[in-house]
C-alpha cells in the first residue's frame, strides 16, 4: 500500500508505541512529583535554600538562582550560569521540590567540574537544532517526490536528535546521583525524605529514557519506510 496513506500505514505502531511509552514516563513522573510535594522536609528550608546550600558547598560562588514560571520547568543554563526552579520547586520545602533543586545544582556542579558528557551535549546542540528542523521536511519531500536520496538525509539529520538523546542520559543519571548523595551527606533531608527524593529523580530520569526510546522506535519507522520507497 503507498506509503501516502498514512492511516493505513502499518508502521504507526512504531508511533503509537513511543507516544504511550512516554505517556505513561510522564504520568510516573507528575505522580511522584504530587506524592511528595506532600511531604516535607523536617529541617524545613526551601528548595532555593537548598540549592544556596549545595552550590557553596561545592564552592561555586557564580552561578545565580531564579524563579522561572511553569510546572516542572526547572533548568540549569551554564551559558549564563544560572539555575532556575519553578514555581511548583521554588519557595517549597517539600521533598520533591528539594530534590528538584539539588538536581539541578547537579548539572552546575557538572560545568564547573568540566563533565564531559555534558560537554558534548552542549557543544552539540546547534547541530541538533538545525538537523530536527531540517530532517523532516527532507524525508517528507523525498518519500513524496521519489527522491530516495534526499529522504535518506533526512533520515540521517534525525538520527542526530537520538545521539543528542543518548549523550542525555549520563548527563541525567550523573546528576541525580550527584544531587542524592549531596543532600543525604549534607543532610538537608533525612532518612525515608531522601528515599522520596531518589524515587522523584528517579521518575523523571524515566522521563529521558522513555524520549530516547520514542526517538529510536520512530527512526526505526523513518528506515523502513525510505527502504520500502527504494524497493
Amino acid at each position: 500500500m503507498p506509503f501516502f496513506f498514512p492511516y493505513f500505514d502499518p508502521t504507526y505502531i512504531f508511533v503509537i508505541a513511543g507516544v504511550l511509552i512516554s505517556i505513561a514516563a510522564s504520568a510516573n513522573v507528575n505522580g511522584s512529583f504530587r506524592k511528595y510535594s506532600q511531604v516535607f522536609s523536617q529541617r524545613g528550608i526551601r528548595a532555593e535554600q537548598a540549592a544556596e546550600m549545595i552550590l557553596r558547598n561545592a564552592g561555586i560562588q557564580d552561578v545565580s538562582i531564579q524563579r522561572i514560571s511553569g510546572n516542572l520547568t526547572d533548568h540549569y543554563d551554564p551559558r549564563s550560569k544560572i539555575l532556575r526552579l519553578s514555581d511548583s520547586v521554588y519557595g517549597s520545602s517539600s521533598v520533591s521540590a528539594i530534590g528538584v533543586a539539588a538536581h539541578e545544582c547537579g548539572h552546575a556542579i557538572q560545568h564547573a567540574r568540566g563533565y564531559a558528557p555534558l560537554a558534548i551535549r552542549s557543544a552539540i546542540v546547534p547541530v541538533v537544532n538545525f538537523a530536527s528542523r531540517i530532517s523532516m521536511p527532507l524525508i517528507l519531500f523525498g518519500l513524496i517526490l521519489g527522491y530516495v536520496q534526499l529522504a535518506q538525509i533526512g533520515v540521517i539529520l534525525f538520527s542526530a536528535v537520538l545521539i543528542f538523546q543518548l549523550v542525555t542520559l549520563p548527563v541525567e543519571f550523573n546528576a541525580s546521583r550527584r544531587a542524592l548523595n549531596i543532600l543525604e551527606s549534607t543532610n538537608i533531608l533525612y532518612g525515608d525524605e531522601n528515599t522520596g527524593a531518589r524515587r522523584v529523580l528517579r521518575a523523571a530520569a524515566l522521563t529521558y529514557v522513555a524520549s530516547a526510546l520514542a526517538t529510536a522506535l520512530q527512526l526505526f519507522r523513518l528506515i523502513l519506510l525510505t527502504n520500502r520507497r527504494r524497493d
